[in-house]
């Protein structure tokens, strides 16, 4: 029915404050639960990333634990599997956001390594923001949003009201203390509104055409959000 663009990250590390490179990639969830609601709506998803690269998926995202046992494990590894726009990307650099309905970003510690800063997705989601189609990013694929800060300092995000990966939340991940710097942080420094909810819940916010998620389980609730606004629930 119509063609929906996902900006994924192409970093398989994350550079942590003492310059580790702590593996990671993308979050098998954030990918999954939006790109199957979009499939089985009749839409048609493209994959686009820094220089075209393959994404890499974050191994850990993959055990039973994050993904309700061994059998929905075994059925997310199966639809990467079987996804073939993960195979095949195209360069963020040569996307056209006119292209697509709508633009959608998975998260996983990936984009805090290189779509915080990269000028390309910063290109994408102002032209999204400006065109009125929407814009959906979870957990820390939201990190994107900062590369949009200009060198004066302001951003056409700045008050907007958005969620995304708390402080809260990396602590529990053990690794907030090592990080060069947190997401929640800032995106409260961009001049965004950063609501949050419990760690761990469910929870989207939508502002205008943007609409994002604060972490892995508030992917199924943005997909059914974005499927909203394609006017295909």
């Amino acid at each position: 029915m119509a063609k929906i663009l996902f900006v994924m990250t192409g970093a398989d590390h994350w550079t942590l404050a003492d310059g580790e490179r702590h593996p990671t990639g993308f979050w098998a969830e954030e990918f999954a639960e939006p790109y199957r609601a979009l499939i089985e709506a009749g839409h048609e998803v493209t994959v686009a990333t820094p220089g075209g690269v393959v994404p890499t998926v974050d191994r850990v995202s993959l055990a039973p634990e994050f993904n309700g046992g061994a059998q929905g494990a075994e059925a997310v590894a199966a639809l990467l599997d079987g996804a073939s726009a993960l195979r095949r990307p195209v360069a963020l650099a040569d996307v056209d956001p006119a292209d697509y309905a709508a633009v959608f970003y998975p998260g996983g510690h990936g984009p805090m390594e290189d779509l915080s800063g990269d000028r390309e997705s910063a290109r994408v989601i102002t032209e999204t923001l400006g065109s009125g189609r929407p814009l959906a990013l979870v957990c820390h694929g939201v990190a994107a949003l900062l590369a949009t800060e200009e060198s004066d300092g302001v951003s056409p995000l700045r008050g907007y009201q958005v969620t995304g990966f708390t402080k809260a939340e990396e602590a529990r991940t053990g690794l907030a203390e090592r990080a060069r710097w947190l997401l929640q942080d800032r995106l409260v420094a961009l001049g965004v509104r950063f609501t949050e909810a419990p760690a761990w819940s469910s929870h989207v916010v939508a502002d205008r055409n943007l609409l994002t998620g604060q972490n892995p389980r508030s992917s199924a609730e943005l997909a059914t959000a974005l499927l909203g606004r394609l006017g295909t629930l």
